[in-house]
């Protein structure tokens, strides 16, 4: 079970909005990655600071957590199940958005078979709940990445279809559900599949890469440009950096679902890339190189 997010923020459950804002950016000072580098235990924190100050900063979210607890965002759910649930107000435009990234099978009922076999491509009712309707959604790692709206069709009970506008949130990955709900009852849930990516692996919150460099920036260190997720960056090489050096960009990997604004990291592995077309002169320093190296014993 997740920490207390009032323990968290060292806050009382009767402490106004003010009292939580000035210890959130207390605690997030002090906590900070860039002012903690290479200590995971701060990075811990800081993401649990930022998972505490975006519930409890959320009036409607703070409601839910008081009410349920770790499973606050499921609240509307919850309470529908024990006949609780009121749907009488926070309606925006006509629809009420939930994001769910849990396993919720259980509150769902029978919500397990939406990732067996295969999407499909259109939009279908669950067996047995004629107002919940499955709609598959394929995003790009860019979409996940910063988030997205999508059109989609949802069936109407006259067996027609009517088209509406959706928002995907960032940070969200293959198997990821969004919920959206209509006013007028109508329970969409969006089943995420992000496309794979012709560049970057993805592994949870961090991302994997590889980088062609040039043989002599490889052996001697360089610097050459590469672009993330989040733009241009200049990377710095280390020497003697042979096939499969990996070298981490913190804050340049995917946003974390728990807090949006926190990033994983970027791995790049080093594939050094032998050079073609070399000149007369290139190939002379090259057999020079090659004799040093068997004249101090390197050569293997």
């Amino acid at each position: 079970m997740a920490r207390d997010y009032y323990e968290v923020l060292g806050v009382s459950r009767s402490a106004d909005e003010k009292e939580i804002r000035r210890a959130f950016r207390k605690l997030a000072r002090q906590h900070h990655p860039d002012l903690n580098p290479g200590d995971k235990e701060a990075e811990r924190k800081f993401k649990e600071i930022n998972e505490a100050n975006e519930v409890l900063s959320d009036a409607d979210k703070r409601a839910k957590y008081n009410r349920h607890g770790d499973n606050w965002m499921h609240a509307e759910r919850i309470e529908a199940q024990s006949g609780a649930a009121t749907f009488g107000g926070g309606f925006r435009r006509g629809r009420r958005v939930e994001h769910d990234f849990g396993d919720m099978d259980d509150l769902l009922g029978g919500f397990g078979d939406l990732f067996g076999s295969g999407y499909g491509t259109s939009a279908r009712r669950r067996s047995g709940r004629s107002n919940h309707i499955d709609v598959p959604v394929t995003i790009t790692l860019e979409e996940a990445f910063s988030g997205t709206k999508r059109e989609v069709n949802v069936p109407t009970g006259s067996g027609s279809s009517r088209r509406i506008e959706v928002t995907i949130p960032p940070a969200v990955d293959t198997g990821s559900r969004v919920h959206i709900g209509l006013a007028d009852g109508t329970q969409v849930f969006l089943a995420i599949s992000v496309a794979t990516h012709a560049q970057f692996r993805r592994d949870g919150d961090n991302l994997h890469a590889e980088l062609a460099a040039p043989f002599e920036d490889a052996a001697l260190g360089g610097e050459v440009e590469f672009t993330s997720l989040k733009g241009r960056l200049a990377l710095t090489i280390p020497p003697d950096s042979g096939e499969g050096r990996r070298i981490r960009i913190q804050g340049h990997g995917m946003p974390m679902r728990e807090s949006p604004q926190v990033f994983g990291d970027l791995y790049v592995t080093v594939k050094p890339e032998m050079p073609k077309d070399l000149s007369d002169d290139e190939r002379e320093i090259l057999r020079d190189f090659r004799r040093l190296r068997l004249a101090n014993g390197k050569r293997r």
